[in-house]
């Protein structure tokens, strides 16, 4: 029995809700329809506002988010952060100078350094702290801190970077998207973290699953730019898949 028109559309949204591409192909086989009808489903949903007709399928319509609280932030996704940060330590040798940014799943990571012989340079109030706390010999750049980060950002903030050069930079990320890149809500932010990455010789972002598909307002790295950690990969879309540099943790 043949779905009906409504039904068809319904199903295509709800892909787009797990994933921020579908494939035509796909949804021909998933749904037992023609090409033409897959077709004028998706021009009907662009034409609706619902999303965006691309070469072979549609992509979800880009959503600008806001920036959360670190008190937001600390109580989310709180298995998957924990098994990000595990691995993310695991990749710093002894010796190492790395950077840690003022994302709550990077702030994880400072209680698997403890006792390392390593020094962590970073932007983070909560983060330099919580450093202190547990004796590794740790730097905090100056400039205008951000209440709802928690984060130093501005000029002199950039500078501190440009005088700085990391084995690791390890960042967060609002937002993960095929087009348009790694991005964060803040500018300023934004070009934090890309003055970091320019700085380090290996720059990793640790990522739960919510933030693939996702955009903010401020790009600071292409998706090939860096190596992203997540222990989601298999539940994301294939197209993640293509890129070598996200690994499964």
């Amino acid at each position: 029995m043949q779905m009906l028109t409504e039904e068809r559309q319904r199903f295509i949204l709800e892909q787009l809700e797990q994933t921020p591409v579908v494939k035509l192909k796909d949804l021909m086989t998933a749904l037992g329809a023609s090409e033409s009808t897959i077709r004028r489903d998706l021009g009907e949903l662009e034409d609706a506002g619902k999303l965006r007709r691309i070469h072979g399928g549609a992509e979800r319509l880009a959503k600008t988010q806001s920036e959360p609280s670190v008190q937001e932030k600390a109580t989310q996704h709180l298995m998957a952060k924990a098994q990000i940060a595990k691995a993310a330590a695991a990749m710093v040798p002894a010796h190492a100078c790395i950077f840690l940014d003022a994302g709550t799943t990077t702030a994880q990571m400072i209680p698997l350094l403890t006792g390392r012989d390593v020094t962590v340079v970073t932007t983070g109030v909560d983060n330099a702290s919580a450093l202190a706390d547990a004796n590794i010999e740790a730097y905090i750049l100056g400039g205008k801190i951000k209440s709802a980060t928690k984060a130093t950002v501005g000029a002199e903030t950039v500078s501190g970077l440009q005088k700085r050069h990391f084995d690791y930079a390890f960042l967060g990320t609002n937002g993960i998207h095929p087009k348009f890149g790694l991005t964060t809500p803040d500018a300023e932010e934004a070009v934090v973290k890309t003055t970091a990455i320019n700085q380090s010789h290996t720059a990793v972002v640790l990522a739960d699953a919510s933030k693939f598909g996702e955009v903010s307002n401020a790009l600071f790295a292409k998706i090939n730019q860096v190596v992203i950690i997540t222990p989601e990969l298999s539940q994301l879309s294939p197209i993640y898949a293509d890129y070598p540099n996200i690994q499964e943790v």
